[in-house]
Parts: C-alpha cells; sequence; structure tokens
C-alpha cells in the first residue's frame, strides 16, 4: 500500500532551506585588537578638539588654575565676545573672498584644462598633463623667494588679490590631475553621440561634463578651500597691514608683549573652523565618492 506524502508549500519549504543555511554558517569571533584600535584613533582625534572646545569656555585666569581637561566649573562666553569685538568681522570677509576668490577660479580654469587633456588631440595638449604633474613636485617653501619679489614688482603687496595668485597657480595641479581622472571615466559613446548632434566642446562640457562629474568638484573645491581658509604661509608673507589680514593671522591679534590669551585664540579657532565644517556637512555625501570615483581605471 502506497504511504501518502505531505505537501510542503514553496515558500514554507525556502523559508526552512534558509534557516537550515543561516544554521551552517560559522560566525567569525570579534576582532578585538580592530575595535580596540578603532576607539584609540577615535580618542586620538576627539580629544584635541575637547580641548578646544572646553578651553575656549574658560576664563583666562580659570585657564591656567584649573585641569585643562576637566569640564569647566562655570562655563563663559567672554572669549567669543572678545574675539567679535576684535575685528573678527573684518577678518573673516578678507577670509571669504580670498577663499571664493581662489576655489572658483581654480576649479573653472582646471576644468577646462582637465576636459582639453582628456579630449583634446595633438602632441601639445596630451604633454600638458605632465606639465601639470610637474608642478605637484614643487613644494610651495621653495619658491616663496621669488613669489614674493614677483608680487613686490608686480605692486600687489599687502593686498588680497596677492593671496588669491599664488592660492590658484598651487591649487591648479592637483584639481587637474583629480578632475581629468574623472573624466576619462564618462563613457566615450556620450561624447559622440552629443557630436553627432552638431554640439560643440563648450556645450559638451557645461551640459555632459559638469553634472557628471559634480562629486569631483565639490571634491577639489572643499579640499583647495581647506588648504586657502588655513594657509598661513602667504598672508604672513606678503601681506602686513591689519586691513588685509585674513583669519589665520587674525590669531596674533590676542597675543601680547609677555602672554598669550590662550582662551581667546581657542575661541578665534572654535570661530573660523565653524565654515569649513558646514561645508563639509553639506558636501560629505558628494565627497568620499568624488575622492575614489576618478581613479577606478
Amino acid at each position: 500500500m502506497a504511504v501518502p506524502t505531505t505537501a510542503v508549500a514553496p515558500g514554507r519549504s525556502s523559508a526552512r532551506s534558509a534557516a537550515a543555511r543561516r544554521r551552517r554558517v560559522v560566525r567569525q569571533p570579534p576582532n578585538v585588537l580592530a575595535g580596540l584600535g578603532g576607539f584609540i584613533w577615535l580618542a586620538v582625534i576627539i580629544l584635541p578638539i575637547y580641548y578646544v572646545v572646553i578651553s575656549s569656555l574658560r576664563t583666562e585666569s580659570g585657564f591656567f588654575a584649573s585641569n585643562p581637561l576637566a569640564p569647566p566649573t562655570s562655563i563663559s562666553f567672554d572669549n567669543y565676545a572678545l574675539v567679535l569685538h576684535s575685528g573678527f568681522g573684518r577678518y573673516f570677509l578678507n577670509s571669504v573672498i580670498v577663499t571664493l576668490a581662489s576655489v572658483v577660479t581654480t576649479v573653472t580654469i582646471s576644468l577646462m584644462a582637465a576636459y582639453a587633456v582628456v579630449r583634446g588631440e595633438g602632441r601639445f595638449v596630451r604633454s600638458a598633463f605632465s606639465v601639470f604633474l610637474l608642478g605637484l613636485a614643487i613644494p610651495v617653501h621653495a619658491t616663496i623667494i621669488p613669489l614674493y619679489y614677483m608680487i613686490t614688482r608686480a605692486h600687489l603687496y599687502d593686498s588680497l588679490l596677492a593671496l588669491v595668485l599664488p592660492s590658484i597657480g598651487f591649487a591648479v595641479p592637483i584639481t587637474v590631475l583629480i578632475l581629468a581622472n574623472f573624466i576619462r571615466d564618462i563613457p566615450k559613446e556620450l561624447f559622440e553621440s552629443m557630436r553627432l548632434d552638431g554640439a560643440t566642446d563648450r556645450h559638451m562640457l557645461w551640459s555632459l561634463v559638469v553634472p557628471l562629474t559634480r562629486p569631483a568638484l565639490v571634491t577639489v573645491g572643499i579640499y583647495d578651500a581647506l588648504h586657502v581658509w588655513n594657509g598661513f604661509l602667504f598672508p604672513l608673507i606678503l601681506t602686513q597691514s591689519a586691513e588685509q589680514r585674513v583669519l589665520p593671522m587674525a590669531l596674533w591679534t590676542f597675543q601680547g608683549e609677555f602672554t598669550v590669551n590662550v582662551p581667546a585664540v581657542l575661541a578665534a579657532v572654535v570661530l573660523s573652523t565653524l565654515p569649513m565644517l558646514a561645508a563639509y556637512v553639506l558636501g560629505r555625501r558628494y565627497l568620499v565618492r568624488g575622492l575614489t570615483a576618478g581613479f577606478s581605471k
């Protein structure tokens, strides 16, 4: 006599097989050393930020009388008021002007140069990329004396333009490198189809390349802005008056003949980092993709 068999639903069978596969998976032991190293690195990063923030909330006398890592017993915003009433607005505006002028000009020139390097024809255009790579090998400190001579001969000393021009010159090579590698990842068929439709190089640049390279543009924009915003050597050598002073040089305002108002300096540091922090927060979803996508080939 035949033994009756019970039919199993397909959904229930697949669920049982999936559960069986999960039971067969051997769980890896947790990597304790990697986790410990991650926490140590997090402490290395967080500790200086914590020190700067809590020290900016202390009074000048309380800074030297208490444990530097202990939370302040009383929070004081007098240091921030002192910074804001010591010409911080003028220094902030100078930094914004120099940074925006440098970044916008650098990204515009570098985008057109990168497009010419990737899509151009001829030995001269192809060899231009090697010239941009050569610019990466020239250190800034080795050119400060001839740069100072050229700025003074051009009667640009102690002006914001004296900070903008060198910043553009030293930012263009790395910007062209990143954008050129990113443009190479754009399929050639897209350029050929637009060429068949009668599009010019200018139209392809602004209608095709700019939208597809937006992550790279945001990346190089933030990268160049950080270097210009935090730059100290050019303002130190090429400017002198308080009217042309930028934020890194403004920290000297709180340095006396024998003492330094450390909490006020740290309060100025906190205020000066807020714009770059806001730029990172706004462009963070493009940042990692822009740094890695251009080097996929």
